[in-house]
């Protein structure tokens, strides 16, 4: 009986390790944003597409960061606490996933 709820114990743990590490190491708070609109996204992603749309259709400046491709990239989505795509930092007001309305209101 021991044995199998420590197997409980170490399975519950393991599915949810990104919820542990990030309680006992969480990541660096978020500092001012630098007054530039940053998209981390992917080029499979369609909620990225409509993000990019959005910016287009609004005339926001943005650059975008495929978090597949660089590293560097990768290192900031997973500070900003990324678990999805698309994530935006506008001007240090991080959103997770597509929102029009909360982007559209961050970018102005």
């Amino acid at each position: 009986m021991k044995k199998w709820l420590l197997v409980i114990a170490l399975l519950g743990l393991w599915q949810n390790w990104d919820r542990v590490k990030a309680f006992v190491a969480p990541p660096p708070p978020v500092v001012a944003g630098s007054g530039e609109i940053i998209l981390y996204a992917t080029t499979w992603c369609g909620y990225c597409a409509k993000t990019r749309e959005l910016f287009q259709k609004n005339g926001i400046a943005y650059t975008e960061q495929d978090i597949e491709k660089s590293q560097a990239a990768r290192q900031a989505y997973d500070r900003l606490g990324g678990r999805g795509v698309p994530v935006i930092d506008a001007r240090g007001t991080v959103i997770h996933g597509y929102n029009p309305q909360a982007i559209l209101e961050a970018a102005r």
